[in-house]
């Protein structure tokens, strides 16, 4: 008889838990996945899909007006939010669904319900208040949007709340400076909201490249948004059917929603942890190695409930390399370097490798590369939105340490480019490419002339 009911046991249905999942089971190993809300996890059900999909919707007020330029003549037009909730909802059912056939067919045990560690081989299943074992066990459960402790924060919604709003909010508040706080904030103004962004610190998207976060700042503003640095929540109060918010510096906002993006943190609790003795860092995350096992022999831990990079890419990333070391025989370190990321922010960003501030501090010497032009598509749309390239050189090397694009399909721009980047292009070899031409993309194989301070 197996010593264990299964050789793995997964928590968590999310991107990285179900690959891993999938994989395992197709190379026979008996596996078992256990997810408590629906398959798909944070990116699927409340995060990347939906979002993208509501950044799709919200592109179509400016592309009626860019029409005109182009000769077009767009009548009468009119938004309905509940049709765009019904058929995001509609799409979210069939990527759950598929995640739930691929283990299906693969071979897995799929069970919907809360799993928690009674030690380090025993799982809870708490739908039917019983227990099973596992031979090893993967935690993969996410994480969950954090709330600061101001009175009136139940008063405020986060991310997982903003998919499913039952109407649209005529006025919102956005609180944080993040990625989704910049995408939330152009969604809504983009949809016919008032939108105010409100972040503490000096400069919105923290962790970017300085030029693309100024520049971001300053192309939103003319969009419409009011965009507020060095601004923080210090409370809510509700007035009827409007929130009144106070600053930290005495200013007060009124407004019909307030919704925090101030970050996310890991989904550990009620996971049992300590009873299976598994460490958790500082940070309140699962702690791993390079191989994403944590300090007990047979457990390990991916995606962002090891807050390391947070992106669904990186998590079914480590799921690969997880299922390889263990099941495959063939140990593979998570490689966390040179991650291509875009930010579906309006304009949109993508960015592969150093900022210039990084570049600067790890490198004796770099050249600065920058491209900034109003997009082709605009010298008749009128719209007065600016793009911008930018390249890091290692002078030394003449090896590419970074890339950052603001504008236009900056996501799909910067997906190719991370290939040329991880492999290490240089310069010249970017300079030896042949342009695409007329197209924005080509700025990054014609720029000649290196940026100095007295350029700008």
């Amino acid at each position: 008889m197996a010593k264990y009911d299964y050789d793995l046991f997964v928590i968590g249905g999310g991107s990285g838990g179900v690959r891993a999942g999938r994989m395992a089971a197709g190379r026979g190993v008996k596996t078992g996945i256990a997810e408590e809300f629906r398959y798909g996890g944070t990116c699927v059900i409340r995060g990347c899909v939906p979002k993208k999909l509501f950044v799709y919707a919200s592109h179509f007020s400016e592309d009626f007006e860019d029409a005109a330029g182009f000769g077009w003549h767009v009548g009468e037009r009119r938004f309905d939010w509940a049709t765009l909730i019904a058929n995001k909802d509609t799409e979210i059912a069939r990527l759950s669904a598929l995640y739930e056939r691929g283990l299906k067919n693969a071979g897995a045990d799929i069970l919907h319900t809360r799993a928690g560690l009674r030690d380090a081989h025993t799982i809870h299943l708490s739908a039917d208040n019983r227990t099973v074992t596992a031979d090893k066990i993967l935690i993969a459960t996410g994480g969950w949007p954090s709330l600061p402790e101001i009175p009136g924060i139940e008063h405020a919604i986060t991310s997982n709340e903003a998919f499913h709003l039952p109407q649209l909010p005529r006025r919102v508040l956005v609180a944080g400076g993040g990625y989704i706080a910049v995408e939330f904030a152009g969604i809504f103004h983009g949809l016919g909201v008032e939108t105010t962004l409100a972040y503490r610190g000096a400069e919105i998207l923290r962790g970017f490249d300085t030029d693309i976060r100024a520049m971001l700042r300053r192309e939103m503003v003319k969009k419409g948004v009011d965009v507020r640095v060095n601004c923080n929540p210090a409370r809510i109060e509700k007035r009827g059917a409007a929130l009144i918010v106070t600053l930290e510096d005495g200013g007060v906002i009124e407004t019909d929603s307030v919704l925090y993006a101030t970050g996310r943190k890991p989904n550990i609790a009620g996971l049992g942890l300590d009873a299976a003795g598994v460490a958790v860092n500082a940070q309140g995350a699962i702690a791993v190695d390079e191989y994403s096992h944590t300090n007990v022999e047979n457990i390990w831990a991916l995606g962002d409930v090891t807050d390391r990079v947070n992106l669904t890419p990186v998590a079914i990333h480590e799921a690969m390399c997880f299922v390889s070391t263990v099941f495959g025989g063939k140990p593979v370190p998570v490689d966390h370097d040179l991650i291509p990321t875009a930010v579906f922010s309006q304009p949109s960003i993508g960015t592969c490798g150093l900022t210039e501030e990084a570049a600067r501090q790890r490198h004796k010497n770099i050249d600065i590369y920058k491209g900034d032009f109003r997009p082709m598509k605009h010298t008749l749309s009128g719209r007065e939105e600016r793009m911008l390239m930018k390249l890091i050189v290692d002078a030394d090397s003449d090896r590419v340490l970074g890339c950052h694009i603001l504008g236009a399909d900056a996501g799909e721009i910067i997906q190719a480019l991370g290939v040329a980047i991880k492999m290490g292009a240089t310069k010249a070899d970017f300079d030896a490419t042949m342009a695409v031409h007329p197209t924005a993309a080509e700025e990054f194989v014609t720029m000649r002339e290196k940026w100095t301070p007295a350029a700008e």
